[in-house]
């Protein structure tokens, strides 16, 4: 959810911030911009589409852009239209004073009211635009420096921001903030580097620090860094981290798509998960944040789960394993829907939320709000130092890696992976699971890598499939018991990178709406592996080729059943209902995959989407 990218030091600014702005595009964005700075005065470019668009617009102006200081910005859509115009950066009346934004001013139309009043005009949509002038207005009418101007003006919105500020007679300073959307900053010596994702910086620096909540930088070239809060001005001490991102994990190698190649890299991801945590020989599960909370834990007296998008699919799972495997009463919750009610929430119980980024911002309400109300709070997250992590009381990191294309796959099996081993410890603990299936289940969860890796090599049937369906315009998706998620995230995956219409349904409410919408036009796919529901599935397949729908079924090696009614099937090992979402989910991101390349779409940036989605 939009990109922000900054330098300042010695070297030529604008490389740096093209090539951090293109590390940056799998956040998803539609217009993008940057301004380089020299004495007394600054080249700004903005452009609707993509990075190549500004590029190929700063080529064609044929200036020479130089200057060690620069701010760039890859814009979703809030307040405005995707427009040259309403892309950052945005500049005040005077010309001044130079800002780009991440997140959401809520008074922003008040505040636009009171500045129309000064004599301020506007020329964008956007509400950055008011909190640029609102920084002029206060520096001016009170004769402050820029950092005080940035600091009070920031006091008075209501909202979520990550920002870059320069003032073009000053440009050897920048000032940098952040409340709710992410931040952090790289140093090297007195060279400076800010982005929302520290992958733009990695080629440069590996020392970071992450802005928390409620704090400012003020950046000057030759300068240490001089850390504040914005409340009250009181000076911090900067924590520096050492970042330990592998290079070749953000670069695409032999695939086409990042989309593709972590769809590939599942069966190390969920090793990875795995390692440390489960000792198969020894049948011994052990994660820090759950042993030194146990009896949190074994006397929960229910769990809710939070979270949006896929991680709440993922979520939807833990609820069956963890009601199996432990008998305590879970709900799940989309993050947007919790935190605007008055969820019954009390100091036994357990709230687990779940984010691929940590950045999500309705999760990160709604952790805040579980907390307020006296919930012990987990988190389940994939980026270390993030909002989430660091804000729970415990938690458990999914080692997926960076996850770069938009629609998450990689990050949804690990997310899995995490729920499996939480059901099955808490289990035990609370002897609701007995040592036979503990010890069964541990030694199949060891086996999982090496069965989607053996699901993967079905990549050539599932490319037959696709050149089949990939021109038409709705899917179906159906499943049963633990299953029924893997539907409805296969049915995401579908609308996300090919934008054709799918549905996932439980298969049992299949008759009450979706199978009048069944006939030879309807490509169905459907869950059938022959743990849990077989035969209530076999009847439902019936049902379909009944109404002449076409049948694309999931199945397990050995089934003759299904593969004798449907039009198409997909094989996979055979394996335990409980962790059968970790392998029936495999052919769905590829068959989503296989029919938006046919279509020719963009799969890494699917249109409006973000990948990490840090405002309302």
């Amino acid at each position: 959810m939009c990109g922000i990218i900054g330098y300042l030091g010695d070297k030529e600014a604008y490389p740096i911030l093209i090539n951090g702005l293109k590390k940056l595009e799998y956040r998803g964005y539609d217009s993008s911009g940057i301004a380089v700075f020299y004495k007394n005065g600054y080249n700004l470019y903005k452009s609707k589409g993509r990075v190549y668009e500004l590029e190929k617009k700063i080529i064609s102006s044929k200036i020479q852009i130089k200057g060690t200081t620069g701010i760039g910005h890859t814009r979703w859509a809030t307040h405005g239209i995707p427009d040259d115009i309403n892309a950052h950066p945005h500049v005040s009346n005077s010309n001044e004073l130079i800002i780009i934004h991440n997140g959401i001013i809520e008074n922003y139309y008040a505040i636009k009211i009171i500045l129309l009043k000064n004599g301020f005009t506007f020329k964008s949509k956007t509400d950055t635009e008011v909190l640029v002038n609102l920084i002029e207005y206060l520096k001016k009418e009170n004769k402050l420096s820029l950092e005080e101007a940035v600091r009070i003006s920031l006091n008075e919105i209501v909202g979520a921001y990550s920002i870059a500020v320069v003032e073009k007679s000053h440009p050897e300073t920048i000032i940098i903030a952040k409340l709710g959307s992410p931040l952090s900053l790289g140093i090297n010596n007195q060279e400076f580097f800010v982005a929302s994702d520290p992958i733009s910086f990695i080629d440069y620096t590996k020392n970071v620090i992450y802005l928390k909540d409620g704090e400012m930088a003020i950046l000057k070239k030759g300068k240490d860094l001089d850390l504040r809060k914005i409340i009250d001005n009181h000076k911090l001490n900067p924590i520096i981290k050492k970042l330990k991102i592998n290079l070749k994990k953000i670069e695409k190698g032999e695939y086409k798509y990042f989309m593709l190649k972590e769809i590939y890299e599942q069966p190390k991801t969920i090793l990875d998960t795995l390692r440390g945590r489960l000792l198969i020989s020894e049948k011994i599960i052990c994660i820090n944040g759950i042993e030194s909370n146990k009896d949190i834990f074994v006397n929960a007296k229910s769990i809710t789960i939070v979270a949006c998008g896929t991680s709440w699919h993922a979520s939807l799972i833990g609820e069956y394993l963890l009601e199996e495997l432990t008998r305590i009463p879970v709900e799940v919750e989309y993050a947007s829907e919790f935190r605007y009610r008055n969820p019954i929430i009390g100091k036994k119980d357990v709230v687990i939320v779940i984010s691929q980024s940590g950045e999500t911002a309705d999760t990160l309400a709604a952790l805040k709000l579980a907390k307020k109300k006296g919930a012990f709070v987990f988190g389940i997250c994939n980026v270390v130092g993030s909002s989430i992590a660091r804000n729970v009381d415990a938690g458990a990191y999914t080692h997926a890696g960076p996850e770069i294309g938009v629609a998450s796959t990689k990050a949804f099996t690990a997310q899995i992976t995490v729920l499996v081993l939480l059901a099955l410890i808490i289990g035990k603990h609370r002897s609701t699971i007995n040592n036979n299936r503990y010890k069964l289940l541990c030694k199949e969860l060891g086996s999982i890598p090496e069965k989607v890796d053996h699901t993967l090599k079905m990549g050539d049937t599932i490319k037959k499939i696709s050149q089949v369906y990939h021109d038409v315009n709705n899917f179906l998706y159906l499943g049963r018991g633990i299953n029924f998620p893997v539907a409805l995230e296969g049915a995401l995956k579908l609308k996300e990178i090919s934008y054709i219409h799918a549905e996932g349904y439980p298969a049992a409410e299949m008759k009450h709406g979706p199978i009048a919408l069944i006939d030879e036009k309807m490509p169905v796919v459907i869950i059938a592996t022959k743990k849990g529901y077989y035969d209530k599935i076999i009847g439902n397949i019936q049902e379909i080729k009944a109404r002449k729908g076409k049948v694309i079924a999931i199945i397990n090696e050995g089934d003759i059943q299904v593969k004798t009614l449907a039009d198409h099937v997909i094989k996979i090992p055979n394996i335990s209902e409980v962790l059968s979402p970790l392998v029936t989910v495999i052919p769905l991101q590829l068959l989503a995959y296989q029919i938006a390349y046919i279509r020719g779409e963009n799969i890494d940036q699917p249109r409006n989407l973000a990948k990490s989605v840090t405002v309302e």
